[in-house]
């Protein structure tokens, strides 16, 4: 019986999936378009949304887009969503000319 005891205090409690495989996981599922490669560049590339959880949305543009998989895809997509949806607040205004 204490050896039983030694082994069930012995393990580690798994950790939680992280935002960006559970993102490749549910790319890979269910955009056709995007291989395993294009998923993980695209989830890593728009992590800061998933821990944001607007993950779903990204994924959802992604999905309906009819553009290739690439970064620029992603990194659109990833800037439209949200608190982001307006392009954020306006470039500041210029400096004096020289």
């Amino acid at each position: 019986m204490s050896g039983l005891v030694a082994v069930l205090a012995c393990q580690v409690p798994s950790s939680p999936p992280r935002p960006d495989d559970l993102c490749i996981q549910a790319c890979t599922r269910t955009i056709a378009r995007c291989d395993l490669v294009g998923c993980t560049r695209g989830c890593q590339l728009s992590l800061d949304r998933l821990v944001e959880r607007e993950g779903d949305h990204v994924l959802a543009c992604v999905r309906a887009s009819s553009a290739s998989c690439d970064d620029a895809l992603w990194a659109s997509c990833a800037a439209r969503i949200g608190p982001h949806a307006d392009g954020g607040p306006p470039a500041p205004p210029a400096g004096p000319r020289r």
